[in-house]
C-alpha cells in the first residue's frame, strides 16, 4: 500500500503538471479558465499558481477586462523559464558532425550550431554538454540523437564505431542529474515529420532513407506511436531478405541496377506490412524525378487502392531536430505521466 503522504504529493505533482499543460495550451488564463480546462477546482488552481508564480515559472499577464464586475488576474506559462539542450550526432562518408540546438520550454530555438569534429565519442558529447550547461544555466532536459540501435540503455549497432556499447543516457543521467534522452536518429526523424504535420487524428507513416555509402534505413510510426519493436530493431529495413547482403548493398550502392529494386522492394515490404497513408523517401541515392518511377514499380507489388502517398524530400535535417526537441520536452512530463497512471 503506498503510504498516505506519498501518494499526497504525487497527486499534488500530476495537478501541477494540468496546471501547466492547460497553460501552455491557452497561451494565458484566469483561474477560472484553467479550472474548467483541468477540471480541478478554482482554489487548488489558485493555489498552484501561486507556488509557481513564485519561483517564477508562471507570470501574470494583463488583467482581463470583463464587460462589468471586477477583473479577473490572468497568468502565463514562463517559456523562459528552463532550457533543454538537443544534440544529433553523423557520419557521413567519414565527416563527423555534432549539430546542437538550445530551446525554450515552448520549443523555440535560442541556439542553432553545426560542427564538424575528428571524431564522436562519449568525451566529445560530454564536452559538448558542459559547454551548454554553462552557457545555459537552467537546463532541464538532454536530448541525443544517434545512428544506431539503442538497446537496453546501451548504443548497439551504429554509424559512430566509438558509440557502440556506451550506455549513454545512463552516464550522462548519473553525472548531470537530468532528465537525459538517447534515440535512434530515424525514429527522431519520423516523429518531427509526424508532429509538422498536425494531423486532426491519429496516423501511420514511414520514413525511410536510402543514402549513398550506407545501408537504408527507417522510422515507422503506427497510429501515432514510434515502432521499436522488442530489441528497437524496428525500422532496419536492410536487413530485409533481399538478394543482396548489407555488405554487398553497401559496396555496389551506386549502382542503378542494384539499388533501384532494393528501393522498390524496401517501400512495397513497408507497404504491405504497415499499410501507411505516407511514405517520406529521402537520402543521397534519392532524386525528386525518381517518384514516377518508385510509385509505378511498387504497383507491379502493391494493388493501386492499398497504395500510400509517396513524398521525396532531399533534406530532413528540420525534422530530424523538430522531433528531438519534440521527444526531449515531452521526456520532462513523462515522470509526470507514470505517476498519473499509478494514483
Amino acid at each position: 500500500m503506498i503510504p498516505i503522504i506519498n501518494n499526497t504529493m504525487r497527486v499534488k505533482q500530476v495537478n501541477v503538471e494540468l496546471v501547466k499543460t492547460a497553460l501552455k495550451a491557452l497561451a494565458f488564463g484566469t483561474k477560472l479558465a484553467i479550472a474548467n480546462a483541468t477540471g480541478l477546482s478554482v482554489a487548488t488552481c489558485g493555489n498552484i499558481l501561486n507556488e509557481l508564480l513564485e519561483r517564477g515559472e508562471v507570470i501574470e499577464a494583463d488583467l482581463e477586462q470583463p464587460n462589468g464586475g471586477r477583473p479577473a488576474r490572468r497568468f502565463m506559462y514562463n517559456a523562459n523559464y528552463s532550457y533543454i539542450a538537443c544534440i544529433y550526432v553523423s557520419n557521413e562518408g567519414g565527416i563527423y558532425k555534432t549539430i546542437h540546438v538550445v530551446t525554450n520550454l515552448a520549443g523555440e530555438i535560442l541556439e542553432e550550431i553545426s560542427m564538424e569534429v575528428e571524431v564522436i565519442n562519449y568525451e566529445v558529447i560530454d564536452s559538448l554538454i558542459l559547454k551548454l550547461i554553462c552557457s545555459y544555466e537552467n537546463i532541464k532536459a538532454i536530448g541525443i540523437g544517434v545512428p544506431g540501435i539503442i538497446h537496453k540503455g546501451e548504443i548497439g549497432s551504429c554509424d559512430i564505431k566509438e558509440l557502440i556499447d556506451i550506455p549513454l543516457a545512463t552516464r550522462l543521467k548519473a553525472k548531470y542529474g537530468l532528465q537525459i534522452t538517447v534515440e535512434n536518429d530515424m525514429n527522431l526523424i519520423s516523429y518531427g515529420f509526424y508532429k509538422r504535420q498536425n494531423y486532426d487524428e491519429d496516423k501511420t507513416i514511414a520514413v525511410v532513407i536510402f543514402p549513398k555509402d550506407n545501408c537504408s534505413g527507417a522510422g515507422i510510426i503506427v497510429e501515432g506511436h514510434i515502432i521499436r519493436g522488442n530489441t528497437n530493431f524496428a525500422g532496419e529495413v536492410s536487413y530485409l531478405p533481399f538478394d543482396h547482403l548489407r555488405e554487398e548493398q553497401i559496396m555496389k550502392i551506386t549502382h542503378r541496377e542494384v539499388y533501384f529494386p532494393l528501393i522498390v522492394k524496401t517501400i512495397a515490404s513497408i507497404i504491405a506490412v504497415i499499410n501507411p497513408e505516407t511514405i517520406v523517401v529521402t537520402g543521397g541515392l534519392i532524386r525528386s524525378d525518381m517518384i514516377i518511377d518508385i510509385s509505378n514499380s511498387c504497383e507491379t507489388f502493391i494493388p493501386h487502392a492499398h497504395m500510400p502517398q509517396i513524398i521525396i524530400q532531399e533534406n530532413m535535417q528540420s525534422d530530424y531536430i523538430y522531433g528531438l526537441v519534440s521527444m526531449t520536452l515531452e521526456s520532462l512530463t513523462c515522470d509526470i505521466q507514470l505517476i498519473e497512471k499509478k494514483v
